[in-house]
C-alpha cells in the first residue's frame, strides 16, 4: 500500500499547490451550479427576480444537503490522513467504506424529507414573499430534492478522493458534471422555456455524472483500497470521523439558520419600507442578498480550497509529529487567505454595478440596481476578516482540534450570524439585515486571533521538523 510519504517531505509551497488548486476549482465548480442556474433564470425576462427569488429560498436547502456530505467528506478526510501519518492502515480503509454508508443513508432520508414536506419547508425560508415567487420556488425545488442523493454522494466523495491522493480526479470529476449544466441550462430556459424546472433538471443531469465517476473511482482506489468487510459499520471509526467533520457541517448548517433569519427579517422588514412594500417590488430584497450571497459563495469557496486542500497535508504531517512543518503551512495559508480577501473587496467596492448587470439588472428597476449596490458594499465590507476566520476554522479541524474548531464555527454562524441578523433590523430596518455580516465577522476575528496565536505556542513548543 502506498503511504503517502511525499505529504511529509516535499517543500510546503509545493504542496499547498498541488492539493489546494484543484480543490478551489472543484468548490468554484460546484458552487457554480447554484450561482449558473441564478444567472441564467434573471437573464430570462419570463422569470427574472421572482426566478431569482426562488433560487434564494431554495439555495440554503442545498446547503442543508452539502452540509452533511461534507461532514462525512471532510471528516473522512482528515481521518483518513491521520491514519495515514500514524501508519494506521486499517482504520483508514474501515473509515471510507463507513463513510460510503452513512451518505447514502442519509441523503436517501434527506431527499425523502424534502418531498414529503416541500410546502412547510419553502415556507419556512421566505418562500412566501408573493405567490409568483412561491410557485417557481415550489417548482425548483421538486426536481432539485430528486437529485440530493447523487449531488450529496458526489460532494462526499470529492474529499475522500483527494485523501486517496488524487486531487486532480476529484477535480475534473465535478467540473464535467458543472460543465454538463452551464451547456443544459440555456437549452432547457432559454429553448424549452421550461423555466425553473429547466434549472433544476440541468444542475440533478449534471450532479449524476459527478456522482457515476465518483462510484468508478471508489472501485478503483489507489491507495485505501476498502475491502467488503470495510462497509460494515464500525461505530468507534464512524464517531471518529464525524467529529473530524462537524466543523465542516456546523459552518454549512450554521449558515442555513442565518440564511433563514435573514430571509425571513428581509420578508419581515421589507414589508415596512416604503418601496418595497409594495407586492410588485416585494421579491427585489431577497433575490439582491441571494445574489450578494452568491458572489461571497465563489469567494469562500477559492477560501475554503485553500484550507480544505491542505487537510491532507496538515493531517498527515500532525500524525507523523512534524508540527514545524504544520506551523509553516499554517502561517502562509493565512496570508493567502488574507490576499484573497482583499481581492474580493476591491471588486465588491468598486464593481458593485458590473456585478449586478451579470444576474439580469437590465431587466428589472431602479430600485433593484441601487439596493443591490448598497448590498454588496456594507454587507461584504469585512471580506478579508471573513475570509481568514473560515481558513482558522478548517485548518483546526484538519489538526484534530475538533471542539475548538466546532465553537468558533458555532460562534460565528449562530451565536453572531443569526443573532445579529435578528436584532439589527429592529434599530436599522432592512438595512440591519446587510449590517449584521460584517458586525459578525469583526467580532469572530477577536476570537480567531486568540485561537491562532495559541495553535503557534503550541507549534512552537513541540515543533519537530525534518
Amino acid at each position: 500500500m502506498e503511504t503517502n510519504q511525499f505529504l511529509g517531505v516535499e517543500r510546503i509551497e509545493r504542496l499547498m499547490r498541488k492539493y489546494s488548486i484543484p480543490c478551489i476549482i472543484s468548490l468554484l465548480v460546484g458552487a457554480l451550479y447554484n450561482i449558473v442556474d441564478q444567472i441564467f433564470i434573471a437573464n430570462a425576462a419570463y422569470l427574472g427576480s421572482y426566478g431569482n427569488a426562488a433560487n434564494t429560498v431554495v439555495f440554503p436547502l442545498t446547503v442543508i444537503a452539502l452540509a452533511i456530505a461534507v461532514m462525512v467528506g471532510d471528516g473522512c478526510c482528515a481521518f483518513v490522513s491521520l491514519s495515514l501519518g500514524k501508519k494506521e492502515f486499517q482504520n483508514a480503509k474501515k473509515s471510507v467504506g463507513n463513510s460510503v454508508v452513512l451518505i447514502i443513508v442519509s441523503s436517501l432520508v434527506l431527499c425523502a424529507v424534502y418531498l414529503l414536506f416541500s410546502d412547510q419547508i419553502i415556507t419556512m425560508f421566505g418562500g412566501t414573499i408573493n405567490m409568483e415567487t412561491y410557485r417557481h420556488s415550489k417548482e425548483y425545488f421538486f426536481y432539485i430534492s430528486l437529485g440530493i442523493p447523487f449531488y450529496m454522494f458526489g460532494q462526499a466523495m470529492n474529499p475522500i478522493i483527494r485523501a486517496d491522493g488524487s486531487p486532480k480526479f476529484a477535480m475534473v470529476s465535478t467540473l464535467l458534471g458543472a460543465l454538463l449544466n452551464i451547456i443544459l441550462d440555456p437549452v432547457f430556459i432559454f429553448i424549452f422555456k421550461w423555466g425553473m424546472m429547466g434549472a433544476a433538471v440541468a444542475t440533478v443531469l449534471g450532479q449524476i455524472v459527478t456522482a457515476a465517476l465518483s462510484i468508478w473511482y471508489l472501485i478503483n482506489m489507489k491507495t485505501i483500497k476498502p475491502e467488503k468487510s470495510d462497509y460494515r459499520m464500525d461505530f468507534r471509526i464512524s464517531q471518529k470521523t464525524l467529529v473530524l467533520g462537524i466543523c465542516s457541517f456546523l459552518s454549512q448548517i450554521s449558515l442555513v439558520a442565518a440564511m433563514a433569519a435573514i430571509n425571513n427579517m428581509i420578508r419581515k422588514y421589507g414589508a415596512l419600507d416604503p418601496v418595497f412594500g409594495q407586492d410588485k417590488y416585494a421579491q427585489i430584497p431577497m433575490a439582491v442578498v441571494g445574489i450578494v450571497m452568491k458572489f461571497f459563495q465563489i469567494v469562500i469557496s477559492v477560501v475554503i480550497g485553500m484550507a480544505a486542500g491542505c487537510i491532507p497535508i496538515v493531517g498527515y504531517n500532525m500524525g507523523a509529529g512534524l508540527n514545524g512543518r504544520v506551523k509553516e503551512l499554517f502561517t502562509k495559508l493565512l496570508a493567502a487567505e488574507a490576499t484573497v480577501g482583499l481581492a474580493a473587496l476591491i471588486i465588491v467596492e468598486f464593481f458593485p454595478r458590473q456585478l449586478i448587470a451579470v444576474f439580469g439588472a437590465a431587466n428589472e428597476s431602479i430600485y433593484y440596481t441601487d439596493f443591490a449596490v448598497k448590498a454588496f458594499r456594507i454587507y461584504l465590507c469585512m471580506m478579508i476578516l471573513a475570509c481568514v476566520n473560515k481558513a482558522c476554522f478548517i485548518f483546526l479541524q484538519a489538526m484534530g482540534k475538533a471542539a475548538a474548531s466546532t465553537l468558533l464555527s458555532m460562534v460565528r454562524e449562530l451565536v453572531f450570524g443569526v443573532g445579529f441578523a435578528l436584532l439589527l433590523p429592529i434599530k436599522f430596518g432592512l438595512d440591519g439585515v446587510l449590517y449584521s455580516m460584517p458586525v459578525s465577522d469583526i467580532l469572530t476575528f477577536m476570537v480567531t486571533m486568540f485561537l491562532a496565536f495559541r495553535t503557534y505556542r503550541e507549534l512552537s513548543a513541540k515543533g519537530k521538523t525534518i
